[in-house]
């Protein structure tokens, strides 16, 4: 599981999926999770806005994240 640390209170799901590199734009994020690609927490998500806060967890295309305070 691979640890990406946000320097805010929550990122939204789209932009952490580009922060952490997993999609290469916003619009391939936004359609991805549209399709269900993404879990939070175990369960898909396909709210692009959902909030992710330190201590929630994605996986996306096979890989996990941890999303963490610095």
């Amino acid at each position: 599981m691979e640890t990406i640390s946000i320097t805010t209170p929550f990122i939204k799901l789209d932009a952490f999926l580009k922060f952490c590199g997993a999609v290469g734009t916003g619009g391939e994020a936004k359609q991805r999770i549209a399709a269900g690609e993404a879990l939070v927490n175990g369960e898909a998500c396909t709210q692009r806005g959902k909030k992710l806060h330190p201590g929630d967890t994605v996986r996306f295309d096979g890989r996990d994240y941890s999303v963490a305070a610095p």
